[in-house]
């Protein structure tokens, strides 16, 4: 067999301004056959970078290629996109490191997920960094998108392809509740480590550093703690859950732990234990109620203090 033919590459500003500005005649005009849907856009832009020749930071451009489809599908412009998919576009084509799919759903623009899906797009079609359109999920409002993927078949428990992230830690990490719930309900593994041994929860009690953001990270480790998650699995570091909740202040989830069972005295990769991490946050969470947090480790059985703090 032939090998496949190289893509055509667009550098015409034109066809790009046509495409962002989502002007349907103009694409409808421009994009009137197969081969001109699947073009590879070419754009230039120019970045700092630091030269060591000579000493200081020049103007550099920086070449990205993207397709008609993707630019369509990130803007959510469902009418080009469904154009161009009569056309003939590659529904999952990858160009520039992402299908439209991934556009789709990071945006989000369910309207153009439904539309791109209808067309046989892969659910689990994997971008150049090896995410799956469910692992962009990462905003409140993409919600409806990712309940159009799994409904078309994208695979809850999938994980990226080096970190081994599943959409669980990635809504956890986040702050997702109902992305939490749903996953939960679709048969996410609340217990799925990544690659650094990270499991969901670990994800949640790490990044639940705002006071402002306390009440959806411990609605997040609710949910994962009914779902069985573990709640003393240590992950980087051998930072149980414990030892996070602790280090960013949050006495409400430290007494979550511990009334699940997490230990009090268990030390990480360091050889920190929870109370150590509590006594290090007293400063910066001066305002949160820290002796509480230190009251709850003292009742379950840790030590006042480590000699190190």
């Amino acid at each position: 067999p032939s090998p496949p033919r190289r893509r055509q590459l667009c550098r015409d500003p034109a066809v790009h301004n046509a495409l962002f500005a989502g002007d349907l005649p103009r694409v409808q005009s421009i994009f009137r056959d197969e081969a001109a849907a699947n073009l590879v856009l070419e754009m230039v832009s120019e970045e700092l970078v630091w030269s060591p020749e000579q000493g200081l930071w020049v103007l550099s451009p920086r070449r990205q290629h993207t397709s008609a489809l993707r630019i369509a599908a990130a803007h959510g412009y469902e009418d080009c996109a469904r154009h161009l998919l009569l056309r003939g576009a590659a529904v999952d084509a990858v160009v520039g490191g992402r299908a439209p799919l991934h556009d789709s759903a990071a945006a989000p623009h369910p309207n153009c997920a439904r539309l791109l899906l209808a067309f046989g797009a892969d659910p689990n079609v994997l971008s150049a960094d090896g995410s799956a359109p469910l692992h962009l999920c990462t905003a409140p409002h993409s919600l409806r998108c990712a309940e159009l993927l799994l409904a078309h078949g994208a695979q809850v428990n999938l994980g990226t392809r080096e970190r081994q992230v599943t959409a669980l830690h990635v809504a956890a990490r986040q702050g997702l509740v109902a992305h939490v719930e749903l996953y939960l309900h679709h048969g996410a593994d609340p217990s799925r480590r990544t690659h650094q041994g990270e499991t969901p929860l670990n994800a949640a009690a790490a990044a639940a550093e705002r006071p402002e953001d306390w009440e959806r990270f411990l609605r997040v480790a609710q949910r994962l703690l009914a779902a069985g998650a573990e709640p003393g699995a240590a992950g980087r570091k051998g930072h149980t859950p414990l030892h996070n909740a602790c280090a960013n202040g949050h006495p409400a989830l430290a007494r979550l732990l511990l009334r699940h069972g997490a230990r009090a005295d268990v030390p990480n990769g360091a050889g920190d234990t929870p109370m150590d991490c509590a006594l290090r946050a007293v400063p910066e969470y001066r305002q949160q109620r820290p002796e509480e947090t230190i009251a709850l480790l003292l009742e379950h059985g840790a030590l006042p203090a480590h000699p190190k703090v």
